[in-house]
């Protein structure tokens, strides 16, 4: 059962009262052997100050060495001191901080988030907000409004000892729900070894696993030992409850898919897709420009901008593909058959990015799509294009001809061109989960595309291997989470305070 211990500087001086929470000061913490040995434990540090090397700084950073959960997290108290990461991880919130604040009088405004709560109902959705960016108990956000626009100009930590009397029944409040649905949240990975965040988006209409495929990969990992829970965009300020995070949906670079893995990662969680893979993928002219330096075979493709148009296409002939560099699921990719579609196309993609990708047209009837996974193949599927339609996907149609059928195959059937190419483009990438799109044509391969995130349904790139495939996904983290647990020292440092 995961133990939840509140560490502050002196319980003596702690104003308030938290039943059945142990209420433990940083120096028994950080120096008695009996907490250094605890399992499952999480810690909510409320020292009163989280500065470099202060005692609150330590708890945290010896609490992740232990394989704690600590809040805030070292991650989290490193961005408390950048403005330009304060404002940044803000960004996405600003038409409801302008929304929220635009009847103010005043030219600033301070708002205090307990457990991501705040005494005012009204302010409660931009607290939990503002919590889920910077997971701590207590923090003070400060805003300004410059030329009628509000914006998050400072957030950090409120010291303990600044609580307002009139404030603390209310705290004392929020911090017994805060822990009660902490508990409430991790009841069904109880006993687990490790814990394993599955980041899903329920609406998502093409997700790159559906609900019968994420059934599997949970019981895959119970098998294993490790717990899973599915978590959402909302989940932000939970990363640090995790050990691992498995990100199935569709990720991006501008989007909280990345921010998620960015979060994960500097937290110390294991994380598929790792920031690096999706930032590799997701943009196909770094992708182009990868496999070409390292000899990958692909279509004839040409790096296009708005001063070499008819440079390219006299270049590759028509008809030929524009691609933007974030495009996916055959969004954002276009064929064009005549000069006059070629700069009208052109035109419209280049102007949401500075370049775009254009590649000779091949026609096949299918795509291979290579699964791998620690540079090892993991499945083989053909993707058959959709009736009358040179993609995949075809986006103008619903229904069953909106997307082409599927064909697995055993590993052992895949053409030997075909796996070489796929397994020399993935590991250019890293060492994560990846679907290598290859075409066969005229006794030749090309590479298409490396896929960070790439599709897992059931009876789909599961039906040679089945339940296996899951099993394999999991033993996977198992592996890395094992790793990470034997490289982590059992820090304690008992002259810390002497």
């Amino acid at each position: 059962m995961i133990s939840t211990l509140i560490i502050v500087d002196s319980p003596k001086r702690w104003p308030l009262e938290t039943p059945n929470v142990p209420v433990v000061s940083a120096r028994d913490y950080l120096s008695d052997q009996r907490y250094a040995a605890m399992k499952r434990v999480r810690v909510v540090n409320i020292c009163r100050s989280y500065r470099y090397q202060s005692a609150g700084y330590y708890v945290s950073l010896l609490a992740e060495a232990r394989g704690h959960k600590p809040t805030p997290s070292v991650a989290t108290i490193q961005d408390f001191k950048s403005q330009s990461i304060i404002k940044s991880m803000a960004f996405d919130l600003q038409d409801r901080i302008q929304n929220l604040l635009e009847p103010l009088q005043s030219d600033k405004f301070v708002l205090s988030i307990y457990f991501g709560r705040n005494l005012a109902k009204k302010y409660d959705r931009i607290s939990q907000d503002l919590y889920n960016l910077f997971p701590a108990p207590l923090l003070r956000a400060t805003f300004s409004r410059n030329s009628k626009i509000w914006q998050l100009q400072n957030i950090s930590p409120i010291a303990s000892s600044d609580l307002p009397e009139n404030h603390r029944d209310f705290v004392i409040q929020v911090a017994q729900e805060f822990i009660r649905k902490k508990a409430a949240r991790r009841k069904d990975v109880v006993g687990s070894r490790y814990d394993l965040a599955i980041l899903v988006d329920p609406h998502e209409p093409m997700p790159p696993s559906d609900e019968a495929g994420l059934k599997l990969m949970e019981k895959a990992a119970d098998a294993l030992d490790i717990g899973t829970e599915r978590i959402t965009q909302e989940d932000y300020g939970r990363i640090a409850e995790f050990d691992a995070l498995f990100i199935r949906a569709t990720t991006a670079v501008n989007h909280y898919t990345y921010r998620f893995a960015r979060k994960a990662q500097a937290e110390g969680l294991v994380v598929i897709d790792d920031p690096q893979s999706i930032l590799r993928c997701t943009n196909k002219v770094f992708l182009q420009e990868l496999l070409a330096k390292n000899k990958v075979p692909s279509p004839p493709t040409r790096i296009l901008h708005r001063d070499n148009k008819t440079e390219v296409m006299e270049a590759l002939g028509l008809p030929c593909i524009l691609k933007q560099p974030d495009s996916s699921f055959s969004k954002g990719v276009v064929k064009v058959d005549s000069p006059e579609a070629f700069e009208k196309m052109s035109s419209e993609l280049l102007e949401e990015s500075e370049l775009l990708i254009a590649q000779a047209f091949v026609p096949t009837e299918f795509d291979w799509r290579i699964g791998v996974l620690d540079g090892q193949p993991l499945f083989a599927c053909c993707y058959f294009m959709a009736k009358g339609h040179w993609q995949i996907y075809n986006h103008s149609v619903r229904g069953k001809d909106s997307s082409g059928n599927s064909q697995s195959f055993a590993l052992d059937n895949v053409p030997k061109p075909v796996m070489d190419a796929a397994l020399k483009s993935a590991c250019l990438i890293g060492d994560g989960l990846y679907g290598v799109d290859v075409k066969e044509y005229q006794d030749n391969v090309c590479v298409i595309e490396v896929n960070d995130n790439p599709n897992l349904d059931a009876g789909v790139e599961d039906l040679i291997l089945g339940n296996e495939l899951y099993i394999r996904i999991m033993q996977s983290f198992l592996r890395r989470l094992e790793r990470r647990h034997q490289a982590r020292p059992l820090m304690t440092n008992p002259r810390l305070f002497s």
